[in-house]
């Protein structure tokens, strides 16, 4: 959309008619007052009037181009001050999303062996890795950070509206790569000074872990106070079966270890301290269940408008103008009509 920003300007294009009109009115007086003051006495005036009109030298071309040229350069100048701009639309969305952390286990747990799909066994880990770049797809509007612990807690990914780089972290994420321990408390800390730089009200953190805590510094309960205290909801989810006897690979050899389960009152009660809630995934179906719950349950509202962005277009009238100075400076009137004279001759 073409806009003029000072488009009062326009007025300075009357000003050259406006002295062209009082300067012919002038000239106009003048003359009758010299016909007042002369009188001619001519047995054939009409005859001697026809002749100096035959005579009187026609309008050269060179002036006529001189004069166009002016023009243009009054035309250009004009509308280089009125400062065009073209008006390019930019709609801005203003999204407020949630704030997701998901914090998840990368123990040596993970590698266990209690969930099928399709017939064939998986690892727990697979099966988180395809639920949560599931729920990951679904979440338009949120950003997303991603915490993995082991023995120690580490940030893959600070908070971040590109889903797909976080969800190209978790497919590439193995178990046993933050140690063999499990640092639940330093995770919901960690996520916990990571949260607590977002707006209040929009803060979750999504916690899946499939053992106790058995390493770390912070005690699992006093991060979720803590979290309770800095607005952040936690939805707790244990992965794993009921299984007494939990296959696994180690060492390059299929064994089956009844440690492996998960301490679900502690899990349930980090959630409840913080207003979230507790999930247990036994099965594929139940984890799908999850994402689906958990996305009924956080909201995101979006907010759009709409803006011009200015783009300057005085260079176009500018550059008439100054190539209309250039071949004025070239070409003045009395060369152009020694030109023509010379040519004729």
């Amino acid at each position: 959309m073409m806009h003029f920003h000072w488009p009062w300007m326009v007025f300075l294009l009357i000003l050259p008619t406006v002295q062209w009109l009082l300067s012919r009115s002038r000239r106009s007086v003048e003359q009758d007052q010299r016909q007042r003051r002369t009188t001619l006495l001519h047995p054939s005036l009409a005859s001697l009037q026809s002749a100096f009109a035959a005579a009187r030298p026609q309008r050269s071309t060179g002036s006529l181009i001189q004069n166009l040229l002016i023009v243009l350069l009054w035309l250009g100048l004009t509308f280089a001050l009125m400062r065009p701009q073209w008006l390019q639309p930019h709609t801005e969305e203003r999204i407020e999303g949630y704030d997701l952390m998901l914090a998840v286990d990368a123990s040596h747990s993970m590698e266990a062996l209690d969930f099928s799909v399709k017939g064939q066994q998986v690892t727990r880990m697979q099966v988180v890795k395809g639920v949560m770049g599931r729920f990951l797809d679904q979440r338009q509007n949120d950003r997303v950070g991603l915490i993995i612990f082991g023995n120690q807690a580490f940030v893959l990914s600070p908070l971040t509206l590109d889903r797909k780089s976080v969800e190209q972290l978790l497919l590439n994420l193995v178990p046993r790569i933050a140690g063999d321990g499990t640092a639940m408390g330093d995770a919901i800390g960690l996520g916990v000074k990571k949260l607590r730089e977002r707006p209040p009200g929009s803060r979750v953190l999504i916690l899946v872990a499939d053992g106790e805590n058995t390493a770390g510094t912070i005690p699992p309960l006093e991060a979720a106070k803590l979290a309770a205290k800095e607005g952040i909801r936690i939805y707790t989810i244990g992965v794993g079966s009921h299984q007494k006897e939990v296959p696994i690979v180690e060492d390059g050899r299929l064994t089956t270890r009844s440690d492996l389960g998960f301490d679900e009152t502690l899990m349930r009660e980090l959630a409840e301290v913080t207003g979230g809630e507790y999930f247990r995934a036994s099965d594929t179906d139940a984890l799908e269940k999850i994402s689906q719950r958990i996305n009924e349950l956080e909201k995101t509202r979006a907010e759009s408008r709409t803006v011009y962005v200015p783009y300057p277009l005085f260079r176009w009238p500018l550059g008439l103008a100054m190539l209309a100075l250039l071949l004025l400076g070239l070409f003045p009137g009395a060369r152009l009509r020694k030109l023509r004279r010379i040519g004729h001759a």
